[in-house]
């Protein structure tokens, strides 16, 4: 199968829609790609991911390697917003649910070839095999070992970095404690980390809607609530507002410990 029988526009914006993670390689938003495959109901197109589920499982495979469940924020039509289900795929993944899709649709039909040739070009990547007595042996045991080193090298600045922000006091907005994270090569941004801290159980949300700390995070030092308020602009009168949930320095550490590895499958320990 040639990569020029899928449509140029269905290529592109599904390249547009990959994410590349630290553990999983590229990975696409099953909200993003409901979209591309011209399904209108999440409920529709949530059976084809059950179907793939079960196919994946059924050869023997894990799925849950290739689908996992992750929370999305959506802004709603009155400016506010709104946890929804969504699922990240990995390429296989990718490629199992649109074999279980409709394929009547041609958005369908584009998809199931874009990904069948993408899995397809990384079975037939070549493993390479050599004598590491050889000269070309030598070569490649050089060129990665002076790859390792450039890593490391580029990997002290946030080393560095980290140490001085682990060794400072007081806490810091989910926005610019996602910030912190982010420059510590870890993959997440404020909606993001929005969503994972309510994943893994250190915030949830209130009757007003607003976000707020569990107790026992906060009692464990990983949270802390600011108070805060506002001025009313007729009367002037001061008015109480939900706290602002606050990410302490060793939050940020337990954070990063435990998002290293990729924050698409944190757990609530």
């Amino acid at each position: 199968m040639s990569e020029i029988s899928v449509p140029d526009r269905y290529r592109s914006r599904l390249d547009e829609l990959k994410v590349v993670t630290l553990t999983d390689g590229e990975v696409w938003s099953a909200r993003d790609l409901m979209e591309l495959a011209g399904y209108a109901r999440w409920e529709e197109f949530s059976k084809a991911i059950s179907r793939a589920i079960a196919s994946i499982n059924a050869s023997g495979l894990d799925a849950s390697d290739h689908f996992r469940g992750v929370p999305k924020m959506v802004e709603l039509g009155s400016g506010a917003r709104r946890q929804i289900e969504d699922t990240e795929l990995t390429r296989y993944g990718c490629y199992i649910l649109f074999q279980n899709a409709d394929a009547r649709k041609p958005e369908i039909a584009a998809a199931q070839q874009y990904f069948a040739v993408q899995t397809r070009k990384q079975e037939l990547a070549p493993v390479v095999d050599f004598d590491p007595t050889s000269i070309e042996g030598i070569g490649l045991i050089l060129e990665a070992a002076q790859n390792a080193l450039a890593k490391v090298k580029e990997l002290e600045p946030k080393a560095d970095a980290w140490d001085a922000i682990a060794s400072a006091e007081g806490d810091y907005s989910v926005g610019d404690a996602a910030k912190i994270l982010a420059r510590a090569g870890i993959p997440t941004g404020p909606t993001r980390l929005f969503a994972q801290l309510a994943n893994i159980k250190w915030t949830f949300r209130g009757g007003d809607n607003a976000w707020r700390a569990y107790a026992e995070r906060v009692e464990k030092g990983y949270l802390a609530e600011k108070p805060s308020f506002h001025y009313h602009p007729a009367s002037g009168e001061r008015v109480v507002d939900p706290p602002q949930v606050r990410v302490t320095v060793k939050g940020l550490e337990r954070l990063r410990l435990r998002l290293h590895s990729g924050a698409l499958s944190a757990v609530s320990a």
